[in-house]
């Protein structure tokens, strides 16, 4: 059995003895903390904090990680509290200790809504110390090397969760022996039958290939050596989860997956590098497009490498790395290498930058944090971003910007600051404009154009692959409606006030923090967006008011509040005042306001069928007017039969145009061989815009009947 002297002994080759000391002191502390407490093996519970420091150990943690490792459960498991672990310890074991430890005095009704709290506070311990989510890491893989003691559906539970966050986390960070064995952990506990067979077949497949792995490695070996090259050559294992995927993806069987030869060379410098390249290059013919250079861009978790994959004798596939041994060590510990050369008192480029990037990915997810709605969406966002192929696209000014696979403009523009996301309206990729939806590719330079009082469109959210786009845009959106729906609710209440011959701000200052207190709301905004998103309606709202203000609503009130006067509205109030799709209403035509729960307003045509439902309902329909100040452009569709030939779209095209007008959408159907029936949807100013422009079409020569759509 592992020992705290085991231990000691292994520290010994990097830790200072007064630190190793202190490393000794918080496991003595630790086993006395949980004197009689044995985990569900049976073993004693001071075990498991033992085994993580050992796996911290193996990275060349801190003495301060290795004494959070010893410590971590015992807030949590034991009566010991943050204060007296910090007089005992020093505050930043301490804190430590508190960020990875779990939420358990916090009782919640669901099992994922416990995990993305738990998951928050972690973020938020990341952001004042890393180390936190390393310590947190070496507990997650201990427990799942342990999980044989558990029932079935507990640990698929946690197999899943690991999966989703932990390994991809490991990942993101750059700890690549971490990630590789949690995810090979996670699929075992998941998939215990197919992890068994694929295990089975590799053990075999690697009996039957090692003669020609033997024969590949040699001539490697031997190009390098005849070049004068220091090179060490080395077999390349893919793991469990990593085959399954391959042959899941890509539909291909056990025996072509592991037709790939994978090598490693590891030399010692960067120069060193490409040297080598280009001996295995001449030695074997490169695959085209199979290159990729990690050394000039690293990937974001620090990763440096250099892939090729070449043609061996036969056709075999060989796939090569080629790196550092420096590299090779972060490939491995990532973020933790930072520690192993603060360890030895040394700073290392390629450690810090890391430790950089990873600070950045935490300040992002605090962001990605404030923007979401709760938990569980944020850890929905994290999922989501946990962690796509990249791609490399520059500013202006020749910055590198990483960003995954598929990510478009918008995308870009929130990378780079969210405001320039937010008010992003158009953009040149390589000097010439393009679509805000255009999917980047490597290589490319883009420039955000921008514009004051720009907002993002809804619309953004259908292509946005980033999970910062994606939840500043919402929190934006989300902003926006609230704020427009406080207008639109002082407008609505005002009116409503107007007929009992007052206004809010006329109001004794008493009156409204009554209502307030009696309807169980925060403050006045929130009574106005409720008004504003149809929750509660304004002339309820108003009477009451008046109840308050005089004991009981006049019978004058009463009758002016059956009277009340149309609202006006011009179509720039936005997202709180929407136009039925239904029927169309352009500015002219008589129309009704409906409001809907949650939405705001929705305007109709006052002849609309929708409506007829809600005629006996003067609480949901508002009385509405249009401005005389309107500059907005509004659909209307219209049908028209009309005999087929050949030109027709461009003749319509040509004729809208003409008129001032932009058509949205046009299809054509087929009523019979002679005639066809258009549904041309248009955007135009008002309706004697669109009269105008009927009037043109009936001109053509063999138009029929033209109707306007809408019930």
């Amino acid at each position: 059995m592992f020992t705290i002297d085991d231990l000691a002994d292994r520290l010994g080759g990097y830790l200072p003895p007064d630190e190793i000391q202190q490393v000794k002191r918080a496991f003595y502390y630790a086993e006395q903390a949980h004197d009689g407490q044995r985990r569900r093996s049976g073993e004693p519970y001071v075990t498991h904090p033992l085994a993580v420091a050992n796996i911290l150990a193996n990275m060349h943690m801190d003495h301060q990680s290795l004494m959070s490792a010893m410590l971590h459960d015992v807030i949590e498991d034991t009566g010991v509290s943050k204060e007296a672990l910090a007089d005992q310890f020093g505050k930043p074991v301490a804190e430590l200790v508190d960020g990875v430890s779990k939420l358990t005095q916090i009782t919640f009704e669901d099992k994922a809504v416990a995990q993305a709290e738990n998951f928050q506070k972690m973020v938020l311990a990341m952001s004042k110390d890393i180390r936190v989510i390393i310590v947190k890491l070496a507990d997650r893989l201990h427990n799942m090397r342990t999980l044989g003691a558990l029932r079935p559906e507990k640990k698929r539970r946690i197999a899943r969760e690991t999966l989703e966050i932990y390994a991809r986390i490991a990942s993101r960070l750059g700890i690549n022996t971490i990630r590789v064995e949690l995810e090979d952990l996670s699929f075992q506990a998941l998939h215990p039958m197919r992890a068994e067979r694929i295990k089975h077949a590799v053990s075999s497949a690697r009996g039957h290939r090692r003669s020609a792995i033997r024969q590949i490695q040699t001539t490697l070996q031997k190009s390098l050596d005849d070049e004068g090259l220091s090179g060490t050559v080395v077999g390349r294992q893919k793991h469990l989860l990593s085959i399954y995927k391959k042959m899941r993806d890509q539909r291909k069987p056990f025996a072509e997956i592991m037709d790939v030869f994978g090598f490693r060379i590891l030399t010692e410098d960067v120069d060193s590098c490409y040297r080598i390249l280009g001996v295995v290059h001449n030695l074997y013919k490169p695959v085209p497009g199979r290159f990729k250079d990690y050394i000039a861009i690293p990937k974001a978790n620090g990763y440096q490498s250099l892939h090729t994959t070449l043609f061996g004798s036969g056709g075999m596939p060989i796939e090569v790395q080629i790196r550092t041994r420096e590299m090779e060590a972060m490939a491995n510990n990532g973020i933790a290498a930072h520690w192993l050369y603060k360890a030895g008192q040394t700073e290392h480029p390629i450690a810090e930058g890391s430790h950089a990037r990873a600070r950045e990915w935490v300040k992002g997810l605090l962001e990605m944090q404030r923007h979401a709605g709760d938990s569980l969406e944020f850890i929905e966002h994290v999922k989501n971003d946990l962690f796509p192929d990249d791609i490399y696209v520059f500013t202006p000014r020749g910055d590198i910007m990483e960003l995954p696979q598929g990510a478009t403009v918008i995308d870009f523009a929130y990378a780079v600051h969210t405001d320039i996301g937010n008010s992003c309206i158009a953009c040149r990729i390589d000097r010439h404009l393009a679509p805000l939806s255009t999917r980047l590719e490597s290589g490319q330079t883009l420039e955000i154009i921008t514009a004051p009082g720009a907002r993002p469109n809804l619309a953004w959210l259908n292509f946005v692959v980033t999970a910062k786009a994606r939840s500043a845009i919402r929190h934006a959106l989300k902003h926006q409606q609230q704020t427009e729906a406080v207008q639109l609710g002082r407008r609505l209440l005002n009116k409503a006030l107007a007929d009992f011959e007052t206004s809010l701000e006329e109001l004794p200052e008493h009156v409204l923090p009554e209502l307030l207190n009696e309807l169980t709301l925060k403050n006045e905004e929130s009574l106005l967006e409720s008004i504003g998103l149809g929750t509660r309606v304004a002339h309820v709202v108003a009477r009451r008011l008046i109840d308050l203000l005089h004991g009981d609503a006049t019978e004058a009130g009463e009758r002016a509040l059956a009277a009340q006067g149309p609202i006006v509205i011009s179509g720039a109030e936005g997202m709180v005042i929407k136009f039925a799709r239904c029927c169309h209403p352009l500015p002219g035509d008589p129309v009704v306001g409906h409001l809907s729960v949650g939405k705001g307003i929705v305007v109709h045509r006052s002849e609309c069928r929708n409506l007829d439902e809600l005629k006996g309902d003067p609480d949901k329909l508002f009385a509405l007017e249009w401005s005389d100040e309107i500059t907005e452009d509004f659909p209307v569709a219209l049908r028209i039969e009309i005999e087929s030939r050949r030109g027709l779209v461009a003749e319509l095209a040509s004729l809208v145009t003409d008129a001032d007008a932009n058509i949205e959408r046009i299809g054509i159907e087929e009523r019979d061989a002679r005639l066809s029936i258009v549904h041309l949807t248009l955007a135009v100013r008002d309706r004697v815009h669109l009269a105008r422009i009927i009037k043109r079409i009936r001109n053509l020569s063999h138009v029929g009947k033209i109707t306007r759509v809408g019930n």
